[in-house]
């Protein structure tokens, strides 16, 4: 295996997660619906790998996801963001916008919640786009 090949570390209905060489998460959301259990699968498992690894950035690739519900939204915004920032150490957030122009509105609504943590969100429209402003950050 060539070391500068991201490895898959979690994959499930939802989404898969690869743990890229240059230092970050890379999420690939796909377009299935998902029940409670999936979801959270992939974000407590982004919460762990960047634990494991002392990573703080997260490309999330949402182009072909279908959008956050609700509860969802509460879960990320009140549960799982916190903990991630603070105990997992996430800091960075590279997300490639989706096509779907709901699923863009329900992650403006996560996006936007974190102001009280110390936690930076951009929007790109490519994966090299959001992989080169990731690699900038420290």
């Amino acid at each position: 295996m060539r070391p500068d090949i991201p490895t898959l570390y979690f994959e499930n209905q939802a989404a898969r997660i690869l743990e890229d060489p240059a230092g970050y998460l890379r999420v690939i959301w796909k377009p299935q619906e998902r029940d409670h259990l999936t979801f959270s699968s992939v974000f407590n498992h982004m919460a762990q790998a960047l634990q494991r690894h002392g990573w703080s950035k997260i490309l999330v690739d949402q182009r072909h996801m279908s959008a956050f519900n609700t509860v969802e939204q509460q879960w990320i915004v009140r549960e799982w963001l916190p903990r991630a920032v603070l105990d997992g150490g996430y800091r960075f957030g590279a997300v490639i916008v989706a096509e779907d122009v709901f699923t863009r509105l329900a992650t403006a609504y996560v996006t936007t919640s974190v102001q009280n943590l110390p936690l930076v969100y951009r929007t790109f429209s490519d994966e090299a786009s959001a992989a080169a402003w990731l690699q900038q950050q420290r």
